[in-house]
């Protein structure tokens, strides 16, 4: 290309998308002989390095780069090839334009330069930025220039926050160009601008320009890994709450990228972003000043993280329910009871205290909300259920509670999306999905509620919105086992709450699952869950508590639980026992205890096969096994509760059989007292060994009249039960009284004589809450404590666990302050050897 056409006074240089301002002929001279130098090399071999030093022209220059920068900014085009139109009538050149236009870019990446000044350095990258604004082709023509992005990336290091916006803004640019992406990782942008964005006092815009340099890098799967540490994320999750609505946007869409990676989903939660985001979620506009984006975010991160079961807890704690998108379609078959009379959600009439009709229609909406006569005012689960289904009503009867058509599932993901919504609105919606006529989406509503209902404040959220009803209808009328195992689960998990339990047994549904139990054709996953809920409603120990507290149940409810625990039941029962797992095991003894808790009558059990039952659940393999490594460990321990709840269950079952005489006369007490007299010599945990000792006195008391402590059953009820139980009272209770009444057993069974007793009292850690006893004021238990001892220093072994529990120093004292304990305290330092 030549410019020698040009006139010596001025000139004028074209540029793709841009026009320039006139420059001076000594600056065409420089600018045509680097045109010529680089038109003959080969373009993969361009570099910044040819271009020389600027000293004075770059001064005379600074001027007019300030002015161009001006044109850039009108340059909005996508493409760099158009062709641009000089004024006064000069021809376009399109390809010369080209040509110098690269020569342009080139003096400007090489303005670059460590050795530059700091002005032109800024004025560069100023100019170098705006000109990537105008499309790929731009970028491109920046980045053929070897080694100009570690240039870029150094400028974010600059004092100047214009450079550092400039450089962070032409990294935006970049990143957003696939083919750049690793090489702006690799070029130690995310360090640099790691510690940019640490700086205590950063303009607003340079925190935008460099968190959305890692928004865009972070559409790359691998970047993500890098971009996810610690350090970074902890300053993302602090730009939530910037005061700038579009470093907020911004700090979101990094984290929203992020969540797209499973890998990245641990330090996610870790270092705290599913409060943030909840918060930002459940937040009005007014608070988000508007922003759409954030919130929206905000919920592609937590749906996200929702996918993983345990993350979905820690969601749904911070208050945001998942929801399933069934498609507005869905929502027609809607009616609402327009002309009805108001009722709560849950079903419960409102009292209509006006006796005529008022002429305005005010004795409709000045309601009396008498819900029940001992309480005064509605709770506030009451009015939230109310709040949330007046909103979701008005919502579904305008058409606007959901405006994607109709989903039709074209893969596996597509009749699976979800939404979030603040718990009120979630309730509301998902009680409302189960109500419409499509049965897909009832059965999604169902498998939501099973997943949301983590809690008692969800549980009885749902129950108070009206849950219960709609899902025991469903149980009821259909007949499909891919809507049953959903609304199953849902009941399943609502039962878990005692509240629940109670309006899930009003609403009839005992003896539909009672129906569906007897059905032997019904998978084990169905009957399982059948069998979980039937357990949580009639478990006996609340039956035994409710009627301490609340009284015995009333006559209706109580015959209707006979009818329903038939001897087919108990036969259904029986065999689910002798073939299942453990856990329906377990739940099949529960119903069968509640069997005869309500019906005195048990020939109808004593029939059937019990014995069988009882004799499989006594014996689990966990308790002969031998304690395994440090790695099972954790695994023993698990089966080891496992296989307590089946015992304590089994075992309360067969004391309760033992009032019968016809069952008596059925068993072997031999075989019974020595499978019980084996598990409470075992490893089982000691709560569970309650029932299992009453178990075993009451077999003892019926083989043979003796009941002393000399008795070898009774001896070893003592060793294994009462006195571990003790020394746990004495270590871990907070009542005085408590501590006072194990010291004074453990002193009567020593006192006694119990063989063993001492040194069972000495493995099972009871020698420091019994110094710990000394130095209280309550004499009754020192003078218990100080007996303890004394007989335990008899045994020489055991001197060294009593000094070191500290025993020595507090003896002493009692012993200088002459109390009333002072000769036994003696006694006792005596036999220690000090």
């Amino acid at each position: 290309m030549s410019l020698s056409t040009i006139a010596s006074g001025i000139g004028v240089l074209e540029l793709p998308c841009l026009r320039l301002l006139p420059i001076s002929s000594t600056q065409i001279q420089f600018l045509t002989v680097e045109a010529r130098k680089q038109s003959r090399r080969i373009r993969r071999e361009r570099s910044f390095s040819p271009f020389p030093v600027l000293i004075q022209s770059n001064r005379r220059l600074r001027h007019g780069f300030s002015e161009l920068n001006s044109s850039f900014d009108r340059s909005n085009s996508g493409e760099t090839g158009s062709d641009t139109t000089l004024k006064d009538g000069e021809e376009v050149r399109s390809e010369s334009s080209s040509g110098v236009g690269d020569c342009y870019v080139g003096l400007f990446v090489g303005m670059l330069g460590l050795d530059n000044d700091p002005l032109d350095r800024e004025q560069a990258i100023e100019t170098l930025w705006k000109y990537s604004l105008g499309g790929k082709k731009c970028i491109d023509a920046i980045m053929q220039f070897h080694g100009c992005l570690n240039l870029i990336v150094n400028l974010l290091k600059s004092e100047s926050s214009s450079a550092c916006e400039a450089a962070a803004g032409l990294i935006r640019s970049i990143a957003s160009v696939n083919l750049y992406r690793e090489s702006v990782a690799e070029s130690g942008a995310l360090e640099e601008i790691t510690a940019l964005l640490s700086r205590p006092s950063l303009a607003t815009v340079v925190k935008e320009q460099c968190i959305c340099a890692l928004w865009n890098l972070t559409v790359d799967e691998e970047i993500r890994e890098k971009v996810a540490d610690f350090d970074i994320l902890r300053l993302l999750i602090s730009f939530l709450e910037d005061d700038d609505v579009n470093v907020k946007e911004a700090a979101g869409g990094v984290l929203a990228n992020l969540a797209l990676s499973r890998s990245t989903h641990k330090i996610l939660v870790e270092v705290g972003v599913i409060p943030k985001l909840a918060k930002l979620l459940k937040a009005d506009n007014t608070e988000n000043k508007g922003s759409k984006v954030i919130r929206k975010e905000a919920r592609n991160v937590l749906l996200e993280l929702a996918k993983d079961e345990y993350y979905r807890i820690l969601v749904i704690e911070e208050g945001v329910v998942p929801i399933p998108i069934i498609g507005a379609d869905a929502y027609k078959s809607f009616r609402p009871d327009l002309y009805s009379w108001p009722s709560l959600p849950d079903g419960i009439n409102i009292e209509q205290t006006a006796k005529a009709p008022s002429r305005f229609g005010a004795s409709e909406l000045l309601l009396g909300l008498n819900v029940d006569k001992n309480v005064d005012d509605v709770d506030e689960a009451k009015m939230k259920a109310i709040v949330g289904r007046t909103n979701q009503q008005f919502l579904a009867r305008i058409g606007a509670i959901e405006f994607e058509k109709e989903i039709k599932s074209e893969g596996p993901g597509k009749s699976q999306q979800l939404t979030l919504l603040p718990c009120v609105d979630g309730v509301a919606r998902l009680v409302l999905i189960l109500g419409l006529a499509d049965e897909l989406a009832a059965t999604r509503a169902a498998e939501s509620i099973a997943d949301a209902s983590i809690n008692e404040d969800m549980r009885v959220s749902f129950m108070e919105a009206g849950a219960v009803k709609p899902l025991v209808q469903l149980l009821a009328n259909n007949n499909k086992e891919t809507v049953k195992l959903p609304v199953i689960r849902a009941l399943k998990n609502l039962s878990l709450s005692r509240t629940v339990c109670q309006r899930i047994e009003a609403e009839g549904a005992v003896w539909f699952l009672i129906n569906l139990l007897k059905q032997p054709e019904i998978s084990l996953n169905v009957t399982e869950h059948v069998l979980d809920i039937i357990a949580h409603i009639l478990d006996p120990s609340k039956e035994m508590e409710s009627k301490f507290y609340e009284g015995p149940v009333n006559g209706s409810k109580a015959d209707s639980r006979k009818e329903v625990l038939d001897a087919a039941v108990f036969s259904r029962l029986v065999q689910i026992a002798k073939t299942a797992s453990p856990n329906l095991l377990r739940n099949a003894i529960s119903v069968i205890e509640f069997g005869i808790i309500s019906n005195p009558n048990m020939d109808t059990i004593i029939s059937k096969d019990i014995t069988t039952v009882l004799d499989l659940a006594l014996r689990q393999k966990v308790l002969e096994e031998p304690e395994n490594e440090a790695e099972e460990l954790e695994k023993h321990l698990l089966k080891l509760e496992e296989a307590g709840l089946t015992i304590s269950a089994a075992s309360r079952l067969l004391t309760k059989l033992l009032d019968s005489e016809s069952f008596r006369q059925t068993i072997d007490t031999a075989v019974f007292i020595e499978l019980v007299r084996k598990i409470l010599r075992s490893s089982l945990p000691l709560h569970y060994k309650d029932w299992v000792a009453a178990c075993l006195v009451k077999l003892t008391a019926l083989s043979s009249p003796s009941q002393s402590l000399n008795n070898p059953i009774n001896l070893e009820v003592t060793l294994y039960k009462t006195i571990p139980s003790l020394v746990e009272q004495m270590s871990f209770s907070s009542s005085p009284e408590t501590k006072e009444a194990a010291v004074l057993e453990l002193n009567k069974i020593v006192s006694e004589g119990v063989p063993e007793s001492i040194q069972t009292l000495a493995s099972q850690g009871g020698i420091e809450p019994l110094v710990k006893l000394l130095e209280e004021r309550n004499e009754r238990c020192v003078e218990a404590s100080l007996s303890v001892l004394y007989n335990l220093s008899m045994d020489s072994e055991n001197h060294t666990a009593i000094i070191r529990a500290g025993a020595v120093p507090v003896l002493r004292r009692i012993v200088m302050s002459q109390r009333p304990q002072w000769e036994k305290a003696l006694r006792l330092l005596r036999n220690l050897p000090v």
